[in-house]
C-alpha cells in the first residue's frame, strides 16, 4: 500500500521549515538542477538522467546513503520539474521501505501554460520559494 502524501510547493515549504530532520531530494536531471536552479538546501539525486534518460539504478541506494541508518522513518521530500519524476522516485522509495514520503505537486517549474511554458501557473520558483541557481 503506498502512503505517499502530495503537498504544494507552499505547503512542502512549511514541511520543511517545521520538520529540519527532512531530506529534501531534487531528482531532475543534472542540468536541469545546476541550470535552471533549485530549491535551496535541496540535495540533488537523480532519478533518471541524460543522455539515454534511463532510470538511475542506484537512486534508492543513494537516497537511502543521505537518509542514514533510520532511513525508514526519515521523511524525505522529493520535487522535480512539475511532479511526475518526483511521483515515480517516491513510489520506489516506498517500494524499499521507506515510510514517510512526499510529492511536491506541480514542482519546480509547474506545468505548461498555453504558449508551452514553464513557471506561469504554479510551482516552486512561481510561488516565489527560497531558490537558487549554481
Amino acid at each position: 500500500m503506498l502512503l505517499m502524501e502530495h503537498i504544494e510547493p507552499r505547503q512542502a515549504h512549511a514541511f520543511l521549515q517545521k520538520n529540519p530532520d527532512a531530506l529534501f531530494i531534487d531528482c531532475r536531471s543534472e542540468m536541469e538542477y545546476l541550470f535552471v536552479g533549485h530549491p535551496v538546501g535541496a540535495l540533488h539525486v537523480a532519478w533518471n538522467d541524460g543522455p539515454d534518460w534511463e532510470v538511475n539504478p542506484h537512486f534508492v541506494g543513494q537516497v537511502k546513503k543521505l537518509a542514514g541508518t533510520n532511513h525508514n522513518m526519515r521523511p524525505v521530500v522529493l520535487i522535480c520539474r512539475s511532479g511526475n519524476r518526483s511521483q515515480e522516485a517516491g513510489e520506489a522509495l516506498e517500494q524499499h521501505g521507506f515510510a514517510r514520503v512526499y510529492n511536491v505537486v506541480n514542482g519546480f517549474e509547474g506545468p505548461l501554460n498555453a504558449e508551452h511554458r514553464r513557471n506561469s501557473i504554479s510551482g516552486w520558483r512561481h510561488d516565489g520559494l527560497p531558490w537558487e541557481q549554481c
